[in-house]
């Protein structure tokens, strides 16, 4: 009796630690990706098939004639967009006056969005940009707009949500899917205007914050401007006077 049960105790003990294991185990997401760059139409375009792997302790590419891997740690930013992912490093390019090193790989967005996006966006930090429409399922509120550009535009919606922001473009690769804690600050010269200035890289600047300027079709009550301005500062752990309408 007393072995039979040990028996039933250490079988309960190897179910039980099979079960820690298997929720301990490292998530990882693997792509065929396609490493290159682009060419005129009559020019074969450059480049090679791989392997990208997404995990819990970083990013990797690997091919037959190149093989990087890097932890997040050494990723200065992380860029999801439809249909490609761009790793920008810390490594400067000398005929780009020391501008980081990008490293960019296309591959299946369907199945990069409904695995590892979700993946990413919970485990990386403001170094993380989604270029993506990412619809806010209960969006507080949102307004039409025109997101400015240095030539001409892009037109589309903004949309404020609990946790965060989201602007939906009518051009693919204009959207973009902000986290509160993605974003510096808001700031508005009028009841059509609206800048979000946010942490993500902007090339022009070697590394500044990147601003989006917004031309509204609707006019921005102070009201809900302030209500923004709040949550994304509250987000911050800012403490609020109460005569600003903090609690």
């Amino acid at each position: 009796m007393a072995l039979r049960t040990k028996e039933r105790i250490g079988a309960f003990l190897a179910a039980w630690l099979l079960t820690v294991g298997a929720g301990h185990a490292q998530q990882e997401f693997r792509y065929e990706a396609w490493h290159g760059h682009s060419r005129p139409p009559h020019i074969k375009k450059a480049g090679e098939m791989g392997v990208l792997t997404i995990s819990e302790s970083g990013i990797s590419f690997q091919a037959k004639a190149h093989g990087w891997s890097w932890a997040y740690q050494d990723i200065r930013q992380l860029k999801i967009a439809p249909g490609w992912i761009s790793v920008v490093t810390y490594e400067g390019e000398k005929w780009k006056l020391g501008a980081d090193r990008e490293y960019r790989f296309e591959l299946p967005f369907t199945k990069m969005y409904t695995d590892a996006y979700p993946f990413l966006k919970s485990h990386l930090d403001q170094r993380f940009v989604a270029a993506i429409a990412e619809r806010i399922a209960d969006p507080l509120w949102e307004i039409p707009a025109k997101h400015l550009l240095r030539l001409g535009g892009d037109e589309g919606v903004l949309q404020i949500g609990p946790k965060g922001m989201a602007y939906l473009s009518s051009k693919i690769g204009e959207s973009r899917a902000w986290r509160y804690l993605d974003i510096e600050n808001v700031s508005s010269s009028g009841p059509f205007q609206l800048t979000i200035t946010t942490y993500e890289r902007a090339t022009t600047h070697y590394g500044d914050l990147k601003g989006f300027n917004f031309e509204l079709k609707q006019a921005l009550g102070e009201d809900r401007y302030n209500d923004l301005w709040l949550r994304l500062n509250r987000s911050k752990g800012l403490k609020i006077p109460d005569v600003y309408g903090g609690n």
